[in-house]
């Protein structure tokens, strides 16, 4: 990531933090960035595999491209 990108995950967080527990972002155990959407994932899945949520996507401008949420109903 470069400058714009960090800064765009600053102010993504301060967002997110705003929002309380409506927060797409809440329960991330990591943060990656996708280059090829532009956006962040915040990924949910614990011990790097198992997984109950697919991740939350946030474009560098704050736009909810995805908001996540559970895989099994």
């Amino acid at each position: 990531m470069g400058r714009e990108e960090l800064a765009a995950l600053i102010a993504v967080l301060t967002a997110q933090l705003e929002q309380g527990r409506s927060s797409p972002a809440i329960g991330t155990w990591k943060i990656e960035f996708d280059k090829k959407r532009n956006a962040f994932v915040f990924d949910k899945c614990e011990n790097e595999g198992y997984c109950e949520e697919r991740p939350a996507v946030i474009s560098l401008t704050g736009e909810v491209l995805d908001p996540g949420g559970p895989l099994f109903g």
